[in-house]
């Protein structure tokens, strides 16, 4: 079955009504008939019915063994980050989203865990940087914001060689244009609030493992640390995700639109973007992924510009967050990487020149005249 019907017809839930959509089992507990009742539901953050199917089909467009729904992003990385027994070495991209860098920079250093934050598109570097504890490897690709692109193949076989756990956020591509565990990750983690999700109204996160063995440890972390996602948002999700190949499809037209609009501008001085022909990874992009997606970066070349740019959009909406349904913009330094040291932000360019733009699915002529009318100085 291919993704676009998976998406939708991937149920395998059956119920004495017949519904359609896969129903809201608002309940924390379930009643046992008997002593000796088997059934895999009996608390809530163990397992519902509604969270169940939503994984089940995760798990399926990811091509996984399985897949666990957390309360968010965030809440899914804590969780299988623990996967990885300290003490241990963890080889990390150094372009990651802001409360990655938050978790592995900070509080992930209290449990026993040391991350060298490397430029994992360079894989000489990578293996230069693997000792006798690293245990795993963290990327994600492309990057947030400057759209870094690592080779998720040749990673994989780099862990594989050295017996490490590796881990790719595949946030934002989605499976519908990138599947990691099929080129040879051991761990995929989803902010499912994005494009998963797709429309703004939920927060969720996910975790899907391609083995038994690693099902078992994440099952285990999973009810104990109990950030399980609830039925309603577990609905909510699944909604979305019957959409994802359509608004995977218009985002990624959209974005190459606006990306080629942006590096003519006058006033922009870089644009980071994936679909770039003669961007640094698109010939890994073109191995390992089917779209480009439609995150885009960009730097401008006065700072006095930010403030009229974000004031001046009316299409385009200022708020920290992407992949749903309406295009957003970002002011990184303030908003997603607002933790993160400002000497190392700007020794990589993510400046009070620097914005980010989540693509939505509007008329793509509609966000162009938008951008034209911010943009005029």
């Amino acid at each position: 079955m291919k993704i676009e019907t998976l998406c939708l017809h991937s149920s395998d839930f059956k119920n004495e009504y017949g519904c359609l959509t896969t129903p809201i089992y608002q309940t924390s507990t379930f009643v046992h008939e008997g002593v000796e009742d088997t059934s895999k539901y009996s608390y809530s953050r163990l397992a519902n019915p509604t969270r169940c199917h939503l994984e089940s089909l995760v798990a399926k467009l990811e091509n996984g063994y399985s897949a666990f729904a957390f309360s968010s992003g965030m809440a899914a990385i804590t969780t299988a980050i623990k996967l990885i027994k300290p003490p241990a070495h963890i080889i990390a991209s150094d372009d990651l989203y802001g409360g990655s860098i938050r978790l592995f920079s900070n509080d992930a250093l209290s449990y026993g865990y040391e991350f060298d934050f490397i430029d994992t598109s360079n894989l000489e570097l990578v293996k230069s940087k693997i000792r006798k504890d690293t245990k795993a490897i963290y990327i994600e690709t492309p990057s947030n914001p400057l759209m870094h692109v690592s080779d998720i193949k040749e990673i994989a076989n780099i862990a594989k060689a050295n017996n490490l756990l590796f881990f790719v956020d595949n946030t934002f591509l989605t499976p519908y244009f990138q599947r990691p565990l099929d080129l040879g990750a051991d761990v995929v983690v989803h902010s499912g609030t994005k494009f998963l999700g797709g429309h703004n109204d939920a927060l969720a996160g996910f975790a899907i493992v391609k083995n038994s063995e690693l099902n078992d440890r994440l099952a285990y972390l999973y009810k104990t640390v109990g950030a399980c996602l609830s039925p309603f948002d577990s609905f909510l999700i699944e909604r979305g995700i019957k959409t994802l190949p359509l608004r995977m499809d218009r985002v990624n037209s959209n974005a190459k639109v606006v990306a080629n609009w942006l590096r003519e501008n006058p006033i922009v001085n870089k644009v980071y973007y994936a679909g770039f022909e003669d961007s640094l990874g698109y010939s890994t992009m073109l191995k390992q992924s089917s779209g480009f997606g439609g995150m885009i970066s960009f730097e401008l070349k006065e700072s006095r510009y930010v403030s009229q740019i974000l004031q001046s959009v009316k299409v385009f909406q200022y708020a920290e967050s992407l992949g749903g349904v309406e295009s957003l913009i970002t002011f990184p330094k303030k908003q997603t990487h607002a933790d993160v040291p400002e000497n190392i932000l700007n020794a990589k360019g993510i400046n009070d020149r620097f914005l980010r733009i989540s693509v939505g699915i509007e008329n793509v002529e509609d966000l162009i005249e938008d951008l034209r009318q911010a943009f005029k100085v």
